[in-house]
C-alpha cells in the first residue's frame, strides 16, 4: 500500500505516529510511505524584503524541524520514508499530493477546532476530507 503521513510537528503528529507504531498493518516495510509537510508560505512583502534564498532556506529549515523526528521514528521501526516538502496551502497542498501522488491512504493527525473556529478560520482537516479523493485516515 502506498501510504502518505501527512505530519506538522505538533502533539497530533505524535498520536498519529504512536497510532501507527501500534498497527502492524498500518507500519511496516511492505508498504511505500511519503512523510509530507506542508510550510504556509510568507507574506509576499516579507518575501520581497528577506530574498528568496533566505526565504527558500527558513521553509527548508522549518520543514527539516518537522521530518526529521519523524523519520527516526520510522526509521527505528524499520520504514524507510521518502520526504517531501511543499509550500502553500496546507489543506490544498496535501489533497493535491495525494491524488497526483496515486496514494491509497492519507494518515493525519486531527485537532479539535470547535464549530465557531472552524467557521472562522477553516480547518486543514476539513479541507483534506473535502478536496481529497484519497481514502483519509484521521488519528485523534
Amino acid at each position: 500500500m502506498k501510504i502518505l503521513l501527512a505530519v506538522d510537528g505538533s502533539a497530533y503528529t505524535k498520536k498519529m505516529l504512536a497510532y501507527l507504531a501500534t498497527h502492524d498493518e498500518l507500519l511496516g516495510a511492505s508498504h511505500e510511505y511519503t512523510v509530507l509537510t506542508v510550510q504556509p508560505p510568507l507574506p509576499p512583502r516579507a518575501r520581497a524584503a528577506l530574498g528568496k534564498e533566505v526565504v527558500d532556506n527558513y521553509h527548508a529549515e522549518e520543514a527539516e524541524k518537522v521530518l526529521a523526528p519523524v523519520c527516526k521514528f520510522l526509521k527505528r521501526h524499520g520504514v524507510e520514508a521518502r520526504r517531501s516538502v511543499k509550500v502553500g496551502a496546507v489543506g490544498e497542498s496535501i489533497s493535491k499530493l495525494a491524488d497526483s501522488g496515486k496514494f491509497d491512504l492519507v494518515v493525519m493527525g486531527s485537532h479539535g477546532h470547535g464549530a465557531i473556529a472552524t467557521l472562522v478560520m477553516g480547518s486543514v482537516t476539513t479541507q483534506v476530507l473535502a478536496q481529497c479523493k484519497v481514502p483519509i485516515l484521521l488519528i485523534r
